[in-house]
């Protein structure tokens, strides 16, 4: 009766990254708002084992012009979140969807004369 035998456990580590059902719909709600204002005509999704991967893109043959990443493993360091342009560099970095997407939407917004 001395002997004990350890549970099996299986390893907790996601094998795949993903957007949560509240991430997505921001995304989206911002891209649909894109979309009727004539910026993004196409999208890409790429979910992988490092990072969560939404690119927006004006025409389909071209580079993204935005990409919104979300790698979990930066979470305690400088933002899981990233906002990405066309180039490569890091527009916008946090811990945050909402700030991350900011200079997006400061793109839909127009002046209204009076």
């Amino acid at each position: 009766m001395n002997n004990v035998t350890p549970f099996p456990t299986r390893n907790t580590a996601p094998t795949q990254i993903g957007f949560d059902r509240l991430e997505l719909m921001r995304i989206l709600d911002l891209y649909g708002r894109m979309v009727a204002a004539g910026h993004w005509r196409d999208y890409a999704i790429d979910l992988g084992r490092e990072a969560a991967v939404f690119a927006c893109f004006r025409r389909a043959a071209e580079r993204p012009e935005f990409r919104i990443e979300k790698r979990p493993a930066l979470r305690n360091r400088q933002g899981m979140w990233a906002l990405v342009g066309e180039g490569g560099a890091v527009i916008k970095r946090g811990h945050g969807l909402g700030p991350i997407l900011a200079p997006v939407e400061r793109r839909l917004m127009k002046l209204v004369e009076s």
